[in-house]
Order: C-alpha cells, then sequence, then structure tokens
C-alpha cells in the first residue's frame, strides 16, 4: 500500500543535525527537478527578500520563512515525519506508534511538495516554506514543473498495490495515477455526515487518524475494494463509488458526525 499525503504549511524547526544530502532522498528519479526548484528557491531568496515573499504568498509577519530558505543547503535535516506538523500530523501522530506500525510508515507513507517533488516520512531535509501552490519566476507553476519527473517516479513507487490518495488538489495536480494504476487507487474525502460537507479541520484530522489506525492494525488491503472493508473493520462509516470506466480512480467518502 503507497499512502500520499499533503506536507504542512507549517513546519517543525531544522534543528542541527547533518545537513541535508539530496542524493540521499528517496525517489531520485526527482533528483534534476528537486535540484531545480531548490537552486531557484534559495536564489530568490537570497537575492530579493520582497520578490521573496511576493512569490511565495507570505504575509509580513511570515518574513521569518524566507530567511529559512536561505539556508536550506546547511541548515540541519531532519526526518521528514518530524519537519511536517499540523492538523494531520497531529492526528497521525507517528512518534507514537509501535515499532511494527513504525516501519509500515516508512514503507508507505509519500509525502509531497512543492520543493521536493515527494519524499519518505524517513527523508532527512530541513525546514522549508514552499508550497505547490507557489509559480517561480523561472521554472513557472510548481505543478506543471512536477507532472513530468512524477509521470516515471510515482508508477514506480506505487508497485503492484493500493494507492490511497489523501492529497489535497494543489497537491494532486502534481501526479495523477492513470491506466492500470488508477484503477487500484482510492482517493478519500471526508464529509460531515449531517451536512455533507467538507470541512477543512476535521477532514485533516480524519485522515490522520484513519492512517494511524490502517498502520496500528496491519491492514493491507490489496486494492480499493478492501480497503472500504478494513476502514469498516476500523469502525469508520465509509461510502464507495468504483469506477464507471478503465483508468479512473474509486471516490470514498468517510462520514463523520463530530466536527474535531
Amino acid at each position: 500500500m503507497l499512502v500520499l499525503l499533503p506536507p504542512s504549511e507549517g513546519k517543525a524547526p531544522s534543528g542541527r543535525g547533518t545537513p541535508l544530502k539530496p542524493e540521499s532522498l528517496s525517489l531520485p528519479a526527482l533528483a534534476e527537478a528537486r535540484q531545480a526548484v531548490l537552486d531557484e528557491l534559495v536564489e530568490l531568496c537570497v537575492s530579493d527578500e520582497d520578490k521573496a515573499r511576493e512569490v511565495l504568498g507570505l504575509s509580513e509577519g511570515l518574513r521569518g520563512e524566507i530567511a529559512k530558505n536561505t539556508e536550506l543547503r546547511t541548515a540541519g535535516a531532519r526526518p521528514a515525519g518530524e519537519i511536517y506538523t499540523g492538523v494531520l500530523y497531529d492526528a497521525l501522530d507517528l512518534a507514537s506508534l509501535d515499532p511494527d506500525a513504525k516501519r509500515r510508515a516508512a514503507r508507505s507513507l509519500l509525502v509531497f511538495s512543492g520543493l521536493w517533488g515527494a519524499v519518505r516520512v524517513t527523508d532527512r531535509i530541513p525546514s522549508y516554506r514552499c508550497s505547490m501552490g507557489v509559480k517561480l519566476p523561472g521554472l513557472g507553476a510548481l505543478g506543471a514543473h512536477w507532472r513530468t519527473p512524477m509521470a516515471s517516479a510515482l508508477p514506480e513507487a506505487a508497485g503492484a498495490g493500493l494507492v490511497l490518495d489523501l492529497r489535497s488538489s494543489a497537491y494532486a495536480a502534481a501526479w495523477k495515477p492513470k491506466g492500470e494504476v488508477a484503477g487500484r487507487t482510492a482517493s478519500v474525502r471526508v464529509l460531515h455526515a449531517p451536512t455533507r460537507k467538507v470541512v477543512s479541520h476535521f477532514n485533516k484530522a480524519t485522515k490522520g487518524r484513519i492512517v494511524r489506525s490502517l498502520l496500528s492494525a496491519g491492514a493491507a488491503p490489496s486494492g480499493p475494494a478492501e480497503l472500504v472493508e478494513a476502514l469498516r473493520d476500523l469502525g469508520y462509516v465509509v461510502e464507495a463509488e468504483a469506477p464507471v470506466k478503465a483508468g479512473q480512480a474509486w471516490s470514498l467518502d468517510v462520514l463523520v458526525d463530530e466536527v474535531h
């Protein structure tokens, strides 16, 4: 099972660890595209702070994030699972998983990123600020920048198993499963059951809990239909819609009564 996650807007500090080693990151097919984004992002933030703030969409109060980007090559690096914070990652709480569940997380979780493309939670990265919605002056829109390298790297990472897609729309733009891979992909929404509406906070929290539940239970669904059964066995209320034609993903709605 491969689980596709969005990153978090906020990130933990880099700390004092060994600096980034780009060659050590997973999905080496993304290396050239990563280097291109890293080079332009650092140069932009070093040379023109005001322009960088505009490009990155940062408020005046977040100007300090630009300084963080200037030090990406020298700042300490930590496992991505420790760098990403926020609602989804608080609910997932990787640090408190038992050893077997942590090993499953290392194998199956893939976090999408405007800067790195996608990384495993064990990949060591520095804290940074660069969302997938950014349009760099030289490279252009990052969603488009990542599509070509992702088209070869992601099917290989997916292997022959289930793909559980929990990304937000901005990050889904970087790679859309196609063909046979799409047929074993399940895209999940979380809905407030009484209103049938998506609400951002508990949508993210519930997705974190879903991943934690699957990892903790050692669930290994082979495809979307098996995923539906596994989630129901874990106590989730799930409505599933199978694709009507080849090359489309399954759509799963997880219904939640309480907003928390």
